[in-house]
C-alpha cells in the first residue's frame, strides 16, 4: 500500500510539473526554412570574356565578327600588328549603337581628328579604345549591351570601309 501512496505521489508531480500552456514567442516563424543553394541558377550575370582583335598596316582587322552575352563583362584588347606609326595607320575599334549608319558616322568621324577620329559628344558609340600605332596595344572593358546585332569600325580616316565587322549579343 506504501508502495501505490509513493507511486501515485511521484505520477502527480511528474504531471503537475509538465502540464500548463505551451509557451510560444509569437515572433517565431513556424515554416520550415529552405535552404538557398549555390548551384541555382538565378539570373547571374553571365562570366567575364576577354576578346582580342588585330589590326595592320593592310588596314584589316583579323576578325569581322564577335559574340559575346547580354550584360556579360568584356575586355577588347585591341592589338596593332604592324609596323606604321599611329598618325600615318593608327587604328582604335569602336562600336557602335544598334541602328547607326556606319558609312555616315565614319564621315563624321573624319572631321574629329584633335578626338582621335571619335567626334566629341556623340551618341552613336557605345564604347571605343585609343586609337594606336603599330606594335602598340590597347584595351577597354565595357558591359554588354541588350541583345542584337551591332556594328564595329576603326575611325582612321578611310580604314571603315575594310576595318569593320559585327558585334553579335547573344
Amino acid at each position: 500500500m506504501k508502495q501505490i501512496v509513493i507511486i501515485l505521489a511521484s505520477a502527480l508531480m511528474l504531471v503537475s510539473c509538465g502540464g500548463g500552456e505551451q509557451n510560444t514567442d509569437s515572433t517565431m516563424d513556424n515554416t520550415p526554412a529552405t535552404e538557398s543553394k549555390s548551384d541555382e541558377v538565378m539570373d547571374e550575370a553571365p562570366e567575364a570574356v576577354t576578346l582580342t582583335i588585330e589590326g595592320n598596316d593592310e588596314m584589316k582587322y583579323n576578325k569581322d565578327m564577335l559574340s559575346v552575352k547580354a550584360g556579360q563583362e568584356v575586355t577588347l584588347v585591341l592589338k596593332h600588328v604592324g609596323k606604321m606609326d599611329k598618325a600615318a595607320m593608327g587604328h582604335n575599334w569602336t562600336l557602335l549603337k544598334k541602328g547607326v549608319d556606319m558609312q555616315e558616322f565614319a564621315i563624321e568621324a573624319i572631321a574629329a581628328k584633335d578626338s582621335e577620329y571619335i567626334p566629341v559628344g556623340t551618341n552613336k558609340v557605345i564604347t571605343h579604345t585609343a586609337m594606336i600605332g603599330g606594335g602598340e596595344e590597347t584595351s577597354i572593358t565595357f558591359t554588354a549591351p541588350a541583345k542584337g546585332k551591332y556594328q564595329f569600325l576603326c575611325t582612321f580616316p578611310g580604314h571603315f570601309a575594310a576595318m569593320n565587322g559585327t558585334f553579335m549579343v547573344e
